[in-house]
C-alpha cells in the first residue's frame, strides 16, 4: 500500500508539474500561446490585462487570457502594453493607425474612440456581435461605439459613472439639489470638514466630473455637426449657471479653495480617509477602493447617492470606460480581436475587477454585482452622459480645465473665462 500511495502521489506530482509547465508554456510575459503557433495577434493593452500591479489581478487576466487561448490553439497574442500617460499612447497609437502600422487589436480609450473613428482606421465589428447583444448595452455606449452608418467599430466592454459620496453621520440625508448640496456641506464645516471636495486641477476628471452639471440642465458642448456651441446662446447661459455653481462653492466656503489644486481621484480618498471631508464627488470605483482602505466601523459610516442637480429631477453623471477595437485588415485576425473583446473582457474581466458592464444583462448574470451598492450604480446609468464623440472634445476639454482653475481660483471672472475657452475651441476646431 505504502508503494502504491508513494506511485500515486509521483504520479500526481508528475501530472501537477506538467500542466503547470503547459501553462507556463502558454503565458510568457509578452506572449500567450504556443510559441510556434501558426496564427499571430498582435495585441497592445493597458494594465486591464496580465500586467496589472495588482498580483491577484495580474493572476486572474492571466488565467482568462490562458482559457481564450486553449479555445483558439492555432493562435498566440503577442502582448504590448501601454504606459500610465494613456493620453499620450492613444494619440502615438492614432498616428501609428494612420500610417498602417497599429497593433492589430488594442484598447482605445472610449474618451478617444471618436479620433479613431473619423481617421476611418478601425476595422467592422458588426458581423461577430449579435442584434441581441447591441441592443443589451446601455443607450450612450451602444451610440458611442456605432459610426454614422450603424457599423459597430469597438467593443466598450465596461464603464463607470460618477456620484456624491457622503459621511451619514456627519451629512445624515443626500442632497437632492445643488442648494441642498451646499447647505449640507457648509453644515459639515461646523463639524470640523473641509465642505464639499471635488476635482479642479488641471486634468481631465475636472472637466468630465463638472459636466453632470452642465448636462442636468440640458447644455450641449457641440452641435450636430462636431463644432463648438457651449459658449453661444442658451447653452452658454447654462454653461455660466453651471460654472457659477461651482464658483459660489468656492467662495461661499462649502468647497475649500485647493479644490482648484485637486487632480486626483486619491486626494479624495485620502482626504475621506484622514476624516477631512465628509463630502466628495467621485467615480464608483471609489466605493471600493474606499472600503479597502477605510476601517470597517469607519466604511460603515459611507454611502452615496446621485449627484445633485438644479432640481431634484434634474440628472445627469459622466460616463466614460475602455474599449477593444482591431485596426487589422485581416479578416481572420479582426474576428480574434473581436473574440478577445467577448470571451476575456464581455463579463468575466468586468468580474474580476469589479469594473460595471455596458450590457444590462451581465448585472444579473455576475454574482459581484448583484450587492445593494451595483445595483444603485446600474440604475443610475441610465442618467449616464458620455462625452461627445467628436475630434473637438479634447481640446474643449483642455480649455474647460484652464477656466476652471482661473474661475476657482479668483483669476478670471466667469464670463471672461468661458469667452476665452470657447473662443480657443472654435480657432482649434477649424484647424481640423
Amino acid at each position: 500500500m505504502k508503494s502504491a500511495t508513494v506511485s500515486a502521489f509521483a504520479l500526481s506530482t508528475m501530472l501537477f508539474s506538467a500542466s503547470t509547465s503547459f501553462a507556463q508554456e502558454l503565458a510568457t510575459k509578452d506572449r500567450i500561446g504556443l510559441a510556434d503557433a501558426p496564427k499571430s495577434l498582435v495585441v497592445r493593452l493597458t494594465n486591464d490585462s496580465p500586467n496589472n500591479s495588482d498580483p491577484a489581478i495580474a493572476e486572474g487576466y492571466q488565467k482568462l487570457f490562458v482559457d481564450f487561448i486553449k479555445k483558439h490553439p492555432d493562435w498566440k497574442l503577442q502582448m504590448q502594453f501601454m504606459s500610465s500617460d494613456i493620453g499620450t499612447e492613444q494619440a502615438k497609437m492614432l498616428e501609428q493607425a494612420k500610417a498602417g502600422n497599429a497593433p492589430d487589436c488594442a484598447a482605445v480609450d472610449s474618451f478617444v474612440l471618436s479620433q479613431f473613428m473619423v481617421n476611418h482606421v478601425l476595422a467592422d465589428f458588426t458581423p461577430y456581435f449579435s442584434k441581441e447583444e447591441v441592443d443589451d448595452l446601455f443607450p450612450f455606449i451602444r451610440s458611442g461605439i456605432t459610426d454614422k452608418d450603424q457599423t459597430v467599430r469597438a467593443w466598450w466592454w465596461d464603464t463607470d459613472l460618477r456620484v456624491l459620496y457622503r459621511n451619514k453621520s456627519i451629512v445624515a440625508d443626500a442632497p437632492q439639489t445643488w442648494d441642498d448640496l451646499k447647505k449640507a456641506a457648509l453644515a459639515s464645516t461646523k463639524e470640523g470638514m473641509e465642505g464639499v471636495l471635488f476635482n479642479g486641477g488641471r486634468w481631465e476628471g475636472t472637466t468630465f466630473d463638472w459636466l453632470a452639471n452642465y448636462w442636468a440642465l440640458g447644455g450641449k458642448l457641440v452641435d450636430d455637426s462636431g463644432k463648438p456651441v457651449f459658449g453661444e446662446g442658451e447653452n452658454k447661459e447654462k454653461f455660466l449657471k453651471a460654472l457659477n455653481y461651482f464658483k459660489d462653492l468656492v467662495d461661499s466656503g462649502a468647497a475649500p479653495k485647493r479644490v482648484s489644486t485637486i487632480a486626483n481621484y486619491d486626494d479624495l480618498n485620502a482626504a475621506a480617509a484622514a476624516a477631512t471631508t465628509a463630502l466628495f464627488i467621485g467615480g464608483n470605483w471609489q466605493y471600493a477602493q474606499l472600503k479597502a482602505t477605510l476601517d470597517e466601523d469607519e466604511f460603515n459610516n459611507w454611502t452615496f447617492s446621485p449627484i445633485p442637480g438644479p432640481s431634484a429631477d434634474q440628472r445627469s453623471t459622466g460616463t466614460g470606460g475602455w474599449t477593444i477595437a482591431s485596426f487589422s485588415k485581416d479578416k481572420d485576425k479582426v474576428e480574434m480581436c473581436a473574440n478577445l473583446a467577448r470571451e476575456v473582457y464581455m463579463g468575466p474581466a468586468n468580474a474580476l475587477q469589479q469594473q460595471l458592464p455596458t450590457r444590462k444583462s451581465l448585472f444579473d448574470k455576475y454574482e459581484v454585482f448583484s450587492t445593494e451598492a451595483n445595483k444603485t450604480f446600474a440604475k443610475a446609468l441610465v442618467d449616464g452622459q458620455a462625452r461627445p464623440g467628436v475630434p473637438i472634445y479634447p481640446e474643449i476639454s483642455n480649455q474647460i480645465q484652464i477656466m476652471m482653475g482661473d474661475v476657482l481660483s479668483g483669476t478670471k471672472k466667469p464670463e471672461d473665462a468661458l469667452n476665452a475657452a470657447f473662443n480657443a475651441a472654435l480657432e482649434a476646431y477649424k484647424r481640423l
